[in-house]
């Protein structure tokens, strides 16, 4: 008789800190480590727990620490994700995991030295598509796809068997397990596949298809208190082997040659409560401190550069930290779940508002004292492209003098705008100005005479109301709730972009109110169309009306020189709406249908668009996917569709070469199918996760943008039209700039590329750079400065080549090579 195949298992535990540590865990850890000798541990603890269990058990801390020293003890435990706040990734900008990564992996140096990261591995879907390439950046060797019991959130696609490469967007790869094909989603779960334990039916099932060495998986809970996961139900199969995943892909399996999966985003099915409030906020507030930390570290790259003002470190570094925090999966899932005597929710605003605070203190914003005659206003740009974008600036109400008018440094009058702002007791400032890339543009304040001529012609009636801009045409239906009943663009004005065909309005408010068992809609009740402001630089336009019984105020702006027309939300709930599908009252966990995965039932904004031959086009953290998706509807936890809308999503039209792109201010979901528009989710109230309500509380408050452009995602420049939104031009108040010339630090001279991220580390300016959208041939930087050195290295800091340097008149020029979808990061040390 012969000897039963082994089967293996990943054993470990998740959490942390913030994540549900018991104070003294350690010492259990360590007792059970020691109690079985054969048993294998992979660590999933939040980086920044350490620093606290080596107060609160130092006695525990002392012991783990000496066992990752021991090279006898440390095989037997691998730390598989070091990212700082843990987050799903998909939800975040690529930068900022990126600084996962690498702060977090800093953070365990300072306890454990020794300790490598060979094998990225989640209890969570902590996953994104561009992952191979950030890994193999770190240094990682191997990757998991599976996380089998802890799947409330969602789960990657199942595909494929014993190994895999793991292909990213830019081509780079990584040996990873997946979740089998064979690896079902689990009988009577919502939150398992049957690869959480191993059962003899998964065990054999997996023998059958070909994995010769399966492996299942579990990352308990810290502060459970199981031991090892396995030996504590009935039909576990047998012989089995605990292993690190370091173990398993080194000294197990056996396959080498590899089929490549170029895995899409779309193969990363996950689901959370879009539309609820309480997560809408929490997306704002971290993407608006992503914004603006990146903004402060190009603003404070320039200061050291140019001016040799330290760049602040510290203060930077230390303002990453809560933003990181922020990001952590925990504050999306279970927003509401308590936390250092705040909820995650709270949390949330806390992490997030000290890192804008430290943010604007960089940057110095904020309205300026003395805005009076011949005042220089020093207009910064920190992309590497040039700009003719608008400035907006407050002003004191004491220090304005709206018969002021901006004039460049050749004397020319600009197009200017003053616009009082009550809520501030002040004036806004509005002008076009003409930055150099990364770089600035001085103008001053002059009593000039000057013809004022509004932005906009505005023909309004009670039926409807016609507005024409320097870029566009459009209708706005009164009787109709103010939507947009045509819009078209003066590059192309025979095109007519709203689909009246489907009998749903461009701009709608439309959702289930399930309390009122029917669909309602804005177009329900007619609207009041005001003008906010209509001069030379911006027309703002808001559409006041009901959504049901609830008040609502869609604020439309339209900007000289810019496509883009820009929409801000504001709903006044009226008591407690209930939003959704269906009532979720009774609903158990175990129950797979549930209200908030349903998108076409939550409140959208519908965008109908006249297009021919439609696909959808989405951005992730560095890349891109062209949908497979016919719909984005889906009702229950097994048939999870990728439907996040990160920055943007584009509906075009291969047969017409011309798109729509929408833009929002937050991750959330976008709806889109056969019958049904291209939408944003705005709003679902009711029961989410383990049964919580999901409630409003107070306005809902959200911010989008719609961009109609010629050719595809690519040529239309997407990545650089949402850079400009998220990074606008400000007024510097640094007086030692004041009186400086025009002058760039550096510039990208092809389109296409995304300056990741710019700051200092030690005295050397560190550039990421991003293919967005370019080909795969060099891109020249242009540098404002002669440097001593420059440098390509990985994501370590390890160099990888030297660049050639060619000099200029002005600087100098460095040339560095990517595919699509590539980061490279770039070293340039400074000349002393």
């Amino acid at each position: 008789m012969g000897f039963a195949q082994t089967a293996y298992f990943v054993d470990g535990f998740h959490g942390g800190k913030w994540g549900h540590y018991p104070p003294q865990y350690t010492r259990y850890l360590v007792q059970q480590l020691r109690q079985h000798p054969d048993w294998k541990m992979n660590v999933e603890i939040e980086p920044a727990t350490w620093d606290w269990v080596a107060t609160v058990d130092q006695e525990g801390y002392a012991a783990f620490k000496a066992m990752v020293a021991d090279p006898s003890t440390a095989e037997r435990i691998e730390y598989v994700n070091p990212a700082y706040g843990q987050s799903y990734l998909y939800n975040i900008s690529g930068e900022s995991i990126i600084r996962q990564f690498a702060y977090g992996m800093e953070e365990l140096h300072k306890h454990f030295p020794s300790m490598t990261f060979d094998t990225y591995s989640s209890e969570e879907p902590c996953f994104t598509s561009a992952l191979p390439q950030i890994l193999r950046g770190f240094g990682f060797k191997y990757a998991s796809l599976k996380n089998p019991n802890t799947c409330w959130g969602g789960y990657v696609r199942a595909y494929g068997g014993e190994m895999l490469d793991w292909v990213g967007p830019d081509g780079t790869a990584i040996p990873t397990v997946p979740r089998y094909a064979m690896e079902k989603l689990k009988a009577g779960s919502t939150w398992e596949t049957i690869g959480n334990a191993n059962t003899n039916h998964f065990i054999r099932t997996a023998f059958q298809a070909g994995i010769a060495h399966p492996v299942g998986m579990c990352l308990q809970d810290a502060g459970w208190r199981n031991g090892p996961w396995l030996g504590k139900n009935k039909g576990e199969y047998h012989p089995v082997s605990y292993t690190t995943w370091r173990n398993y892909f080194e000294e197990v399996s056996t396959r080498r040659d590899l089929e490549k999966w170029r895995l899409s985003q779309e193969d990363i099915q996950v689901s959370l409560v879009w539309g609820a409030q309480v997560l809408q906020r929490i997306a704002q507030h971290v993407r608006q401190a992503e914004n603006k930390i990146l903004m402060a570290e190009k603003w404070a790259a320039m200061d050291q550069a140019s001016l040799g003002i330290a760049f602040p470190r510290v203060a930077l570094k230390d303002a990453w930290y809560p933003l990181l925090l922020a990001q952590h999966h925990d504050c999306w899932i279970v927003p509401y779940n308590k936390v250092d005597s705040l909820d995650w929710a709270g949390k949330v605003r806390q992490w997030t508002a000290h890192t804008i605070r430290v943010a604007d203190s960089v940057m110095q914003t904020g309205a300026s004292a003395n805005q009076g005659e011949h005042a220089a206003l020093v207009v910064r740009n920190v992309l590497p492209y040039a700009r003719e974008d608008v400035v907006s600036y407050p002003v004191n109400q004491m220090d304005a003098d709206t018969s002021l008018v901006v004039v460049d440094a050749k004397g020319n009058v600009l197009p200017t705008q003053w616009n009082r702002n009550r809520a501030q007791e002040g004036y806004q400032l509005l002008f076009l100005a003409q930055v150099p890339p990364m770089g600035e543009a001085t103008y001053q304040l002059k009593k000039m005479e000057s013809s004022i001529s509004p932005l906009a012609k505005l023909t309004p009636d009670e039926q409807e109301w016609k507005v024409e801009t320097d870029a566009y045409t459009l209708t706005l239906d009164v009787k109709q709730g103010g939507v947009i009943r045509s819009l078209r663009s003066k590059t192309e004005p025979s095109k007519e972009w709203v689909d009246t065909s489907q009998g749903k309005g461009f701009n709608e408010l439309r959702g289930f109110f399930y309390d009122q068992n029917r669909f309602r809609s804005s177009t329900e009740n007619p609207a009041r169309i005001q003008v906010l402001e209509n001069g030379p630089v911006r027309l703002r336009l808001a559409v006041h009306g009901k959504i049901a019984e609830h008040p609502f105020t869609q604020e439309l702006s339209f900007t000289k020189g810019q496509a883009r027309i820009d929409v801000q939300l504001s709903i006044d709930w009226q008591g407690q709406p209930h939003i959704g599908q269906f009532d979720d009252q009774h609903a158990k966990a175990e129950s797979r249908k549930k209200a908030f995965y349903n998108d076409k039932y939550k409140l959208l904004a519908l965008f109908p668009t006249n297009l021919a031959q439609q696909r959808i086009v989405k951005n992730a953290p560095f890349d891109v996917t062209e949908s497979k998706l016919s719909n984005t509807f889906f009702s229950s936890w097994d048939s999870i569709k990728n439907n996040i809308l990160l920055d943007w999503v584009e509906v075009n039209s291969d047969k017409e070469h011309i798109g729509l792109a929408l833009m929002s201010d937050h991750t959330t979901t976008y709806a889109h199918g056969e019958g049904e528009p291209l939408a944003l989710t705005v709003q679902y109230a009711g029961k989410g996760l383990w049964g919580r309500n999901y409630d409003v509380e107070g306005p809902t408050h959200m911010q989008y943008s719609l961009l109609l452009h010629a050719n595809d995602w690519a040529k239309a420049q997407l990545w650089f039209a949402h850079d400009r939104l998220s990074n606008p031009l400000l007024v510097n108040h640094n007086r030692r700039i004041a009186v400086a010339k025009e002058s760039s630090l550096l510039h990208f001279t092809k389109p296409g590329y995304q300056l990741s991220a710019l700051y200092y580390s030690g005295e050397d300016l560190l550039l990421r750079i991003f293919n967005a959208a370019g080909d795969d041939k060099p891109l020249t930087v242009d540098l404002g400065f002669k440097p001593g050195q420059v440098t390509s290295e990985d994501l370590n800091g390890k160099p990888l080549a030297n660049l050639p340097i060619s000099d200029k008149a002005k600087g100098c020029q460095f040339s560095i090579q990517m595919p699509r979808f590539g980061i490279q990061t770039v070293r340039v040390k400074m000349k002393k």
